[in-house]
């Protein structure tokens, strides 16, 4: 079972609903919610959940460590088979696209392209660009000629926004994922969930948010993922004297929003999901509803 959305729409309580009803277990499909001390700002699912149902996936790296797409797709089929053999329910929960698509058969030969991080790349000489490719991907430098900028940034982008070589996105994207998925999507009115990412970013900035950046901005470095992580990112700037208090605030709302926006837009594409329209309803009213669809898809709930 996948149970997928945008953030701040309610899938970790769900989640955790269902696994008591089915007799299951949690596993996690954010590529955030894996890095030990980003806590606050990954909005992991809290401890009064996690002490219901066991979750596999999270808060089990350190930051400073790559993680990528390739490695989730083999744990999550370790933990399926762990969960199984224990006779439970696995339910992978989350909103990472990338993750998802890499379960879902709609695994794609590398990841939408990064404006910022391409910009970057492409102001630098060839030379030393082509230089890093031969380090990073050396059968991705063999196919590229030395000349090709456009490819050689490809790559590198690649690389940076996932941690796996193009090389080996062209291998594995063509193999399936052995299992297939029960996908239940939450959708919510956009003005009300935009409104729930707005009070929970002010929920992570009274728990202490600023706090768990300062403490990490001497542990990361930008070309970390973890370092760009929304929450974070906004406060090293602000800790780095670029931009107040205030912006970084009202950049972390803006951020987390636009993120959501392109959950749903990806999401939208994914063949085969079974939408839940949650706005207005209470927890219970939405398990409900998960419950009965299962049922009617011959599900023993």
């Amino acid at each position: 079972m996948l149970i997928l959305g945008p953030t701040a729409v309610g899938k970790s309580e769900l989640a955790v609903a269902l696994a008591v009803r089915l007799n299951g277990e949690i596993i996690s499909a954010d590529a955030r919610a894996i890095y030990k001390e980003l806590n606050i700002g990954t909005a992991k699912p809290p401890a009064h959940l996690r002490e219901k149902v066991p979750h596999h996936l999270i808060d089990f790296l350190d930051p400073t460590q790559h993680y990528d797409v390739m490695r989730f797709r083999r744990d999550v089929l370790t933990a399926i088979e762990e969960i199984r053999v224990r006779g439970k329910v696995p339910i992978v929960v989350g909103g990472s696209t990338l993750y998802i698509s890499a379960l879902t058969g709609t695994f794609f030969a590398g990841p939408k392209a990064d404006p910022q991080i391409r910009q970057r790349l492409e102001a630098e000489p060839q030379e030393k660009l082509r230089k890093r490719l031969e380090e990073l991907d050396p059968e991705a430098a063999q196919r590229i000629h030395p000349n090709d900028k456009v490819r050689t940034v490809r790559a590198l982008e690649v690389y940076e926004l996932t941690g796996v070589p193009i090389s080996r996105w062209h291998k594995e994207s063509k193999v399936p994922f052995p299992y297939e998925f029960i996908k239940i999507g939450l959708t919510l009115d956009r003005k009300i969930l935009y409104e729930r990412i707005n009070a929970r970013v002010d929920r992570m900035l009274a728990m202490g948010l600023l706090e768990e950046a300062k403490a990490l901005r001497a542990k990361l470095t930008p070309e970390m993922p973890a370092y760009r992580t929304i929450g974070y990112e906004e406060f090293f700037e602000y800790l780095d004297g670029k931009i107040s208090y205030t912006e970084a605030v009202r950049l972390i709302k803006k951020h987390t929003r636009e993120y959501a926006k392109r959950q749903m837009i990806y999401f939208k594409r994914e063949p085969d999901v079974h939408w839940i329209e949650v706005t207005g309803k209470s927890p219970q009213e939405v398990l409900d509803e998960v419950l009965h669809l299962l049922q009617k898809l011959g599900y023993s709930t």
